[in-house]
């Protein structure tokens, strides 16, 4: 069971994980002995990855989109394969209610998109997928980033 220090210590990190264990332990009062030991010993298990939050439209990627998949059953083991290595393709989720998968593609333009999109179409013959485009970040990896919350949470 993950104890209230963890927790703390995982909300400093969700907020920024650059930040020192020196200004960890000033806000949260926990020694930084015990903070260091606490991301030295969820670093395989709570903490999966360490990471940064990009935007993509200054680096020149300006179509970004979210896609729900119906994939044709035939095609589907190909498909997901497909997904988990396209260059483009930020996040694969698989998800139920008549969907297989959910994606976040991230391309230079709509064009790259639709060509894309086509591709799925001809080489997988999905049998349904929607298309939401992203216009712009309201809130991302928000949760469990403000120690403030934390007691709203446990």
């Amino acid at each position: 069971m993950t104890d209230r220090k963890d927790l703390v210590v995982i909300t400093h990190l969700r907020d920024n994980c650059r930040k020192t264990l020196t200004e960890m332990s000033k806000k949260s009062q926990i020694p930084i002995s015990t903070i260091y030991e606490k991301i030295k010993r969820n670093k395989d298990g709570i903490i999966i990855k360490h990471t940064c939050l990009v935007d993509f439209a200054k680096l020149g990627f300006n179509a970004r989109a979210k896609v729900v998949i119906q994939a044709n059953i035939n095609h589907k083991q190909d498909l997901m394969q497909f997904l988990l290595k396209h260059h483009n393709i930020n996040s694969v989720y698989k998800i139920n209610n008549g969907y297989d998968y959910l994606i976040e593609g991230i391309f230079r333009n709509m064009r790259e998109l639709e060509e894309f999109l086509e591709i799925l179409q001809v080489k997988f013959k999905v049998k349904k997928q929607e298309t939401y485009f992203i216009i712009d970040d309201l809130k991302r990896e928000a949760f469990l980033s403000d120690p403030q919350t934390l007691d709203l949470l446990i």
